[in-house]
């Protein structure tokens, strides 16, 4: 048996007056998840316990089996692991994305534009983050480059007592509003302050200005939490598999959980993303061996962010022709039974353009289970409201693994 989990992160939205009342799902072509939901089921699945925030980290260890409440950490850490950073017991990672601050006032009254630095490369950001290690690391603080505008922030003898906001939260609000509050809140809000100073005339950004981009001119410092502990993945479902994302969070999550961690050339967590590259990587995973392969897909979560409908849609219909399509013809025809999970990881509206924590509409395919085809059972929020509704992604996942 071959088990596919495809995740087009924040897919999920609302119904859309520049949609006629759809929502993007329901507007998009994507024929081939729609020919599987025929053939398949469609329903939801509360994906983020209650009490707790709508982030990846919590998401898609729900997705994967693993109960937030009993094992997430923090967010960074994840990430740390996939950097390859060796963090002790109380070492505490934090997130640190580099950022788009726009104004020309002080620093708190500076609002946050954009989250990503306009998806700066990993190139261009490894720049900052060296200088921000030289100029701001010690003997207890270190800067590691991630991916993209990704990165961390490692703190020796840290305290996770501190209350931090994930930028892509506050997009357009106000700077001083959100500052660092609670224990260690002074050092981290020193760190954003210096940040800025040291960035914001950078060469790096004096060059991206004159192209037009956004400026990645401030670090911003969330998501902390100490090293993370999973159980086997291959203990707890039996299946040997892979994670195939460019994201550092789903990457540490799949190492930690004892998965292989593919990378794929081109892959950047953006729209820009070399999609077919992932689909083929998975189908070479299965082709040595593996039982499982879990695709991250971000770039419809990038555009929500971003407030782009256009890409929204183009990136869900790149998912559905150059992800879905491949993979299902070659599992159909590998003569292996298969099971195909479609879901988002939580919804991320275009309107309010950050997470939210309703259930999130899957889709999932059994090639021994087909049911009569029904071409009334499209994927999309809509349809999935009227079937099965799962209490977790814990438990969507181990009916996913075991059929129970």
């Amino acid at each position: 048996m071959k088990y596919l989990i495809v995740v087009p992160d924040g897919a999920a939205d609302e119904p859309m007056e520049a949609l006629g009342g759809k929502t993007p799902l329901e507007a998009a072509d994507i024929e081939n998840i729609n020919a599987l939901a025929a053939r398949g089921m469609v329903g939801t699945v509360q994906t983020i316990p209650q009490g707790m925030a709508p982030g990846s980290d919590i998401a898609n260890l729900s997705v994967m089996g693993y109960d937030p409440k009993r094992y997430h950490t923090g967010r960074s850490p994840l990430e740390a692991v996939s950097m390859g950073v060796d963090m002790s017991d109380t070492d505490v990672s934090f997130r640190c994305n580099i950022v788009t601050l726009e104004g020309d006032g002080p620093y708190d009254e500076l609002t946050v534009k954009d989250h990503s630095a306009g998806e700066i490369t990993t190139e261009e950001a490894d720049e900052l983050v060296r200088l921000l290690d030289e100029k701001l690391g010690t003997d207890s603080i270190r800067f590691y480059t991630g991916v993209s505008y990704r990165h961390a922030m490692i703190v020796h003898n840290g305290s996770t007592d501190c209350r931090l906001t994930p930028p892509h939260d506050i997009l357009d609000k106000r700077v001083g509003d959100y500052l660092p509050q609670g224990k260690d809140a002074a050092f981290i809000e020193d760190i954003m302050r210096k940040s800025y100073e040291l960035l914001k005339d950078h060469p790096v950004n004096a060059a991206r200005r004159a192209r037009g981009l956004n400026p990645a001119n401030s670090a911003w410092i969330w998501g902390q939490g100490r090293k993370p502990g999973l159980s086997s993945f291959y203990d707890k479902y039996g299946v040997r598999g892979a994670v195939i994302s460019a994201v550092d969070l789903i990457k540490g999550i799949g190492l930690c959980a004892g998965l292989e961690s593919i990378d794929v050339e081109g892959a950047t967590g953006t729209l820009n993303t070399n999609f077919s590259g992932k689909a083929q990587a998975a189908i070479d995973a299965f082709r040595r061996g593996l039982d499982f392969v879990y695709i991250h897909l971000e770039a419809t979560d990038e555009s929500s962010h971003q407030g782009n409908l256009t890409d929204k849609l183009k990136g869900l219909e790149l998912i559905d022709r150059e992800v879905v399509k491949p993979l299902a013809d070659w599992l159909a025809a590998s003569g292996e039974d298969y099971r195909i999970l479609v879901l988002p990881d939580h919804h991320t509206p275009i309107r309010i353009r950050t997470h939210a924590s309703m259930p999130v509409p899957f889709m999932l395919y059994d090639s021994r289970r087909q049911t009569e085809t029904d071409p009334a059972r499209s994927y999309c929020e809509a349809t999935a409201a009227s079937g099965r509704a799962f209490e977790s992604g814990c438990r969507l996942a181990d009916y996913f693994f075991t059929g129970k």
